[in-house]
């Protein structure tokens, strides 16, 4: 087939909504291609575009002469299947292929729906083609069904139907833009009634100088904590929580699962200040008016419950009927903020003028441009009054999840709205401090007449004496007079329609605000309790149940009346939450993650954490003990969800910044020699999965736990594809339930073609840098007499393989046969379809005592069943007992250790620090020792020095002067009748004979083998001897593990030596260092 690269082979016309990459269909016909060529024009295409909801992806290219071909994919008059049911190959016919650029394959070009989350509520999870079934398809060159076709072509999403009816459900969903969503929300709850009543006083106080300074402080700290805001949005998709969406999906569940629940509530509470602000207004005007109907105090409750009442119905009506209400609000404060600027260039009357209002006057802004503190009064007390104004700028990112694109609206709408609302402050501040003198009597006879002489102040050249508010409390001017706007503007009661619009603002975005980020914190499950609350209702998905418990909790304060109190306390979570948003961000940018790509690029990491330690000072300075409250609250549900540890995974910046940690503290140690004083067991444990030998990983974990490394490790033999399958598929599942268990180890899986082989991988793989294992932990192969020899031999010969320093091994008799027990009881689980699951033995015997097996044997003439009843009640509680023997605590003894060899300090170094551990620390150390009968004394004091050189503690030092001499003729027999199925005995034949035997069966006990290490093996049955003679009623058995020399050993010799060695006693580990030192006594 020829490609045609001319312009024209596709048309100019294409749709702005198609995708970039366009998966062709096209005729590979040979003849139709002959045709063409036979053409004197140059080929022209034509393409189709199939489907609205596929949006024009798919397009089908076909010559002129083949259309029969095309003809045939439209049967019959119907639609042509679009991207969503066509299918990737045809190899049935040579008709049609999907092609990507020109080439017959399955791999699937970039498209949105790979990477959407499954349950996206923008569109539907696709998967694409994994690489092995890429692989797979290459390889074997055949057809693909049509599911798997469908699935390769749209993946596992839902299909068109659905979609359909997944926007019919979306239709009636109430979005917002950046304007209405969030530039109205923020400028309505940065302007408060701060503006109309304090500001005044504020410059009165500390000037005009100074009152811009506090002015733009604020802004600074709320500039940066929106640049940190518009940085976190903008850095992937943002859903319904605001600013704990932002704040956990940064710094985790810990830190947003604390500050999300404080900024819920402070929200809730904000609703009952802005009420009882708006309460407190109308309350004055009825003063006014002599129209009290209670008292200031009831009045104020009765209004308040009357207003929150309405603001709850205006909520619940729905976020439409919310939104409108703020443009309403929003239209009547700029009418009032307009009518305040319009009355400062209103010629002012003798009536103002004794208030104190003069126009605009150089004089005046001179006088009031440095600051006047009275008593008790400073620059931080000014700026801690003012800074609350400042605040509301996450009042649009607080409804994220009900705005058209977060990512383009909270940047756009959160900094303008700073930005206006400063200047808008500035304005006001100026303004007014270049009209208003700080002090006036309200006297219109209060004038200069001629002849008096001027005390020098601004008042006094323009005509008016206040002098006399020096000696006494006047009633006006900006120090006095809380209503200096409304006596400014040209139209008082329009102030005062604009303090209601400020404070109903406020009230009903904090109303909103507060269900909407509790709803999300419901949704994560971080606090179980509160799960009820996460239920939404209507298109919009509205937290009623969020409304109702904020509309009690505002009422609650409306009632008490006491906000003053309070006050300071809410101001302080909402800067502990600017605090953390800061934070989230410069440790973002400071983890360095791949992750962290936040298209708003105007903000600097440093920046934010100034901005971070800024709010933290800003805290102090409003009130101190606030402060304080605010971050023990903090601090106390940040533990709670640390120890809950709830099981969400977020890709939080935490994360990355402990891979960053650990990667650099890694790299920082390989340039560290090691040290004997440093050293620790880090073991390879061979459990196989990690739930299968309970009791080796547990006596192993005991020693390792936050000291040394711990793997566990399995090896899967057979068929590679398949083991590689298996391995994957249970590797996740295996690390977790060794995190559920809270076992501090890692889990490590290898296919290979036989066991040796995958064990010589993980030793030569494992770890990192100086994090790798130096001991191997094997279990006992309690099945060596009925195994093949060739796994005899790959189990001995695993710690002579091993690459480490030190090995050590562990078995227990009585476990070894509760084990077979187990398997047989599994058996008999299994054929009975047992619905008790099978998780180890923990999960095996649950119920351990009370478990009834009945077993269903047909009859033979398979109509007919009877039950067997088999209690095993006792052996459960036995078996139980014996796998989970080293997670509780032990029981007031001893661990004996026979230190038989010098192996380096090994074998007294793992008992050690098993009695440092608290299960174990009822457990004394007897070291036993060989030595010569004549020297006992001395030798016991030589090792008594030694061990207090090694500052180990010890119980009781014994010395064994009898371990060469020979067993008792029982024991003996026991060993000869163990080993006897196994021996050759070829000097009882014909040397022929024998000669014959050796060859076919090379791995039997020969009779020289046996007389050559008849000694050693006396040895073994006279140290079982003595064990169950002095260590019989241990808690554990350390024990030197004897060698075999290479090559004069036989496997099956070898075996029988440990079996004999450890018969009938407590549980023994074995251990054999490499004879380097592991313990020093230098400093």
């Amino acid at each position: 087939m020829s490609l045609n690269n001319s312009s024209n082979v596709f048309l100019d016309s294409v749709p702005s909504n198609t995708n970039r990459f366009q998966v062709n269909v096209i005729n590979e016909n040979h003849e139709s291609s002959a045709a063409a060529d036979d053409n004197t024009d140059p080929p022209h295409y034509e393409e189709t575009s199939f489907g609205d909801e596929a949006q024009k992806r798919l397009r089908i290219s076909f010559r002129p002469g083949n259309q029969e071909c095309y003809d045939n994919f439209l049967q019959s008059g119907e639609t042509a299947k679009t991207d969503a049911s066509f299918h990737a190959y045809d190899s049935h016919t040579n008709t049609y292929c999907l092609q990507t650029f020109g080439h017959n394959t399955m791999d699937a070009v970039p498209k949105i729906e790979y990477y959407r989350n499954t349950g996206s509520i923008s569109g539907p999870k696709v998967n694409r083609p994994s690489l092995l079934e890429i692989h797979e398809q290459l390889a074997k060159n055949v057809a693909v069904t049509p599911s798997s076709a469908d699935r390769v072509a749209n993946g596992d999403g839902i299909p068109g139907d659905e979609q359909a009816e997944n926007k019919d459900d979306q239709a009636g969903v109430v979005k917002f833009g950046w304007v209405k969503g969030v530039l109205v929300r923020c400028m309505l709850n940065i302007w408060g009634v701060m503006l109309f009543i304090r500001l005044s006083w504020i410059v009165g106080e500390a000037g005009i100088g100074l009152g811009v300074l506090i002015i733009l402080l604020s802004t600074m700290v709320t500039s940066i904590t929106g640049l940190s805001t518009s940085a976190i949005a903008t850095n992937g998709f943002v859903r319904g929580g605001g600013a704990y969406y932002l704040i956990s999906r940064s710094l985790g569940p810990e830190f947003g699962g604390s500050i999300g629940l404080i900024f819920a509530f402070a929200n809730a509470v904000a609703v009952a200040m802005y009420v009882v602000g708006f309460a407190e207004t109308v309350v004055d005007l009825l003063k006014e008016s002599d129209s009290m109907m209670v008292d200031p105090t009831n009045d104020i409750r009765i209004i308040g419950s009357i207003t929150v009442v309405i603001l709850l119905g205006i909520s619940v009506a729905g976020m439409e009927w919310e939104a409108k209400a703020q443009v309403i609000l929003l239209v009547i404060l700029l009418i009032a903020i307009a009518n305040f600027f319009i009355g400062t260039v209103i010629p002012s009357n003798n009536e103002k003028k004794s208030k104190g209002f003069f126009n605009y006057q150089a004089s005046i802004f001179a006088e009031n441009f440095g600051p006047r503190f009275t008593k008790g009064e400073g620059f931080f007390s000014v700026f801690a009054i003012f800074f609350p104004a400042a605040t509301g700028i996450l009042a649009g990112a607080n409804i994220s999840g009900d705005l058209e694109d977060p990512q383009d609206a909270i940047p756009r709408g959160t900094m303008l709205a700073i930005f206006i609302t400063t200047v808008a402050y500035l304005g006001v501040a100026i303004c007014v401090g270049a009209c208003v003198v700080r002090d006036a009597t309200g006297n219109m006879n209060d004038t200069i007449i001629s002849g008096m002489n001027c005390n020098g102040s601004a008042a006094c050249g323009l005509g008016y004496d206040f002098s006399r508010c020096r000696h006494e409390p006047c009633q006006y001017g900006l120090m006095n007079n809380f209503q200096v706007m409304s006596m400014v503007s040209g139209f008082g009661p329009l102030i005062t329609a604009g303090i209601f619009s400020a404070t109903l603002s406020s009230a009903l975005a904090s109303l909103v605000s507060a269900p909407k980020v509790f709803q999300a914190l419901c949704k994560d499950n971080i606090y179980k309790a509160l799960q009820f609350f996460a239920k939404g209702y209507g298109k919009n998905n509205e937290p009623l149940r969020g409304y109702i418990l904020t509309y009690l909790i505002a009422m609650a304060f409306i009632l008490i009346a006491e906000l003053n109190t309070i006050a300071p306390i809410i101001s302080n979570f909402f800067l502990a939450s600017y605090a953390l948003i800061n934070f989230s961000c410069f440790h973002a940018s400071y983890a360095k993650s791949p992750g962290w790509r936040p298209a708003y690029g105007i903000y600097n990491m440093w920046v934010s954490l100034f901005g971070a330690v800024l709010c933290c000072a800003v805290m102090f300075v409003i009130n101190w003990w606030a402060a304080v409250i605010t971050y023990v609250i903090e601090f106390f549900l940040y533990v709670y969800v640390t120890y809950k540890k709830p099981d969400v995974n977020w890709g939080s910046s935490t994360q990355a910044l402990s891979y960053v940690s650990a990667l650099d503290n890694a790299l920082e140690l390989t340039t560290v020699e090691d040290h004997v004083k440093n050293f620790r067991p880090q073991c390879i444990v061979l459990t196989g999965g990690p739930m299968t030998r309970p009791a080796l990983l547990d006596i192993t974990h005991a020693f390792t736990k936050n000291s040394g490394l711990c793997i566990c490790c399995e090896v899967f033999v057979g068929p590679r594809k398949l083991c590689v399958k298996e391995m994957n598929s249970g590797m996740a599942k295996k690390q977790a339930w060794l995190i559920k268990n809270k076992i501090k180890a890692f889990y490590a899986a290898v296919a290979a073609d036989c066991f040796r082989d995958g064990v010589r991988s993980l030793l030569q793989a494992s770890g990192l840098g100086r994090m790798k294992p130096n001991t191997l932990v094997i279990g006992y192969k309690k099945n060596w007499r009925k195994a093949p020899l060739t796994e005899i031999e790959n189990y001995i010969q695993l710690p002579e393989k091993s690459t480490f320093p030190w090995y050590s091994d562990f078995f227990s008799k009585e476990l070894e046969r509760l084990e077979q027990e187990r398997l047989a009881l599994e058996a008999t689980i299994k054929d009975n379809e047992c619905e008790e699951e099978s998780g180890g033995i923990r999960g095996l015997f649950k119920k351990a005592g009370k478990l009834n097996i009945t077993k269903t044997t047909p009859k033979k003439d398979g109509s007919i069943n009877t039950s067997q009843s088999m209690h095993v009640g006792e052996f459960n509680q036995k078996l139980v007992e014996a796998s989970t023997q080293f997670k509780k605590k032990q029981e007031k003894g001893t661990i004996d250790v026979w230190w038989l060899f010098d192996d380096g300090g090994l074998t007294l170094l793992i008992p050690y620090i098993l009695t440092l551990r608290k299960k174990w620390k009822d457990c004394k150390l007897r070291i036993y020792v060989g030595g010569k009968i004549n020297r006992i004394e001395e030798e016991k004091i030589a090792m008594a020095s030694l061990l207090s050189k090694f500052r180990i503690k010890f119980a009781d030092i014994h010395i064994i002067g009898d371990i060469n001499i020979r067993p008792n003729k029982e024991s003996w027999k026991v060993f000869e009748e163990m080993i006897e199925p196994y021996r050759l005995h070829e000097s009882c034949k014909d040397l022929t004979t024998a000669e014959k035997l050796k060859r076919e069966t090379p791995w039997k006990i020969t009779d020289a083998e046996l007389e050559a290490v008849k000694e050693k093996s006396y040895r073994q049955v006279r140290l079982n001897e003595l064990l169950q003679e002095h260590s019989r009623a241990a808690n554990l058995i350390v024990l030197s593990l004897p060698v075999a020399r290479k090559g004069s050993i036989s496997d099956l010799l070898y075996m029988a030596w440990l079996e004999i060695l450890t018969k009938n006693l407590p549980p023994v580990l074995l251990v054999r260092g490499n004879h380097k030192n592991v313990l020093t006594f230098y400093s």
